[in-house]
């Protein structure tokens, strides 16, 4: 698993700060809002990334498509 912080844009979402991802790795990489943690998540594919980052809710997209449903690790 790679702990390496990766580019990430700026995202309109009251849950998040930012959002990068890595197509070559598959590794999507979100900055949270609150805590200020980063978490990277393994094996997102490009097509979901497509899905999450043109969602009307990020949040709500994170609790019911992202979270608990892929390998993650807190790299900050």
């Amino acid at each position: 698993m790679q702990k390496q912080v990766m580019q990430r844009q700026s995202v309109q979402s009251s849950a998040l700060n930012s959002a990068g991802y890595d197509p070559s790795s598959k590794i999507l990489e979100l900055e949270f809002r609150d805590s200020g943690g980063v978490w990277q998540y393994f094996g997102f594919s490009n097509a979901s990334f497509k899905k999450f980052i043109s969602a009307e809710s990020l949040g709500h997209f994170f609790v019911t498509q992202i979270k608990g449903k892929y390998p993650e690790i807190r790299i900050r």
